[in-house]
């Protein structure tokens, strides 16, 4: 999906259908990257909805030079962002964390899909700071280029790699691995 396919839905098709292309397409990545921002399920849940409501009121305003995917998560980053200022998440978060702490179950699907090595891993990825967390996963997990997180995330292409690259010998030092990279070089 690119900025043909949104020129062609402005000629005419229903921007809802568009909107349900978007979602089908691409719902599954907003909702993991609200969730790494966020580490909670429901307020991934919010974060995702607001995306995407965002994302069909500005729909025809996407332009070229960016992929879909990318512009998505740059709403879901803003709006995680907008969240976090909030006074009423500064008034709710300790509250949040003693529940958090205490009800928190994964389910029967999370349980068998993930291995214990992978749970390892999203552990020690989740325990990263935000900055290097955030440039790993849009580099490993969503696929993104080095050019379009750096453009995401408003910072330059080398401060990119070198997050990626502190993220990933990190993790390695908390798995008590060496650190392995993509074709033995850095990102």
């Amino acid at each position: 999906m690119d900025y043909e396919y949104i020129k062609q839905m402005n000629e005419g098709i229903d921007r809802n259908a568009l909107l349900d292309e978007l979602m089908m397409t691409y719902g599954k990545d907003v909702w993991n990257y609200a969730f790494f921002l966020t580490r909670r399920r429901e307020l991934a849940e919010d974060i995702a909805q607001e995306t995407f409501i965002k994302a069909y009121h500005a729909i025809y305003s996407f332009r070229s030079g960016t992929t879909m995917k990318a512009w998505l998560l740059t709403i879901a980053r803003n709006t995680a962002r907008d969240y976090f200022k909030s006074a009423w998440f500064r008034r709710v978060q300790l509250v949040w964390e003693e529940y958090e702490t205490s009800v928190f179950e994964p389910s029967a699907e999370t349980q068998w899909f993930v291995s214990l090595e992978q749970r390892e891993v999203w552990n020690a990825v989740l325990s990263l700071p935000q900055k290097l967390r955030e440039a790993l996963l849009l580099y490993a997990h969503h696929h993104l280029t080095l050019k379009e997180i750096a453009e995401l995330l408003q910072i330059s292409e080398g401060t990119v790699k070198s997050r990626i690259f502190r993220a990933r010998a990190a993790i390695s030092r908390k798995l008590g691995k060496p650190a392995a990279f993509e074709g033995g070089k850095r990102p």
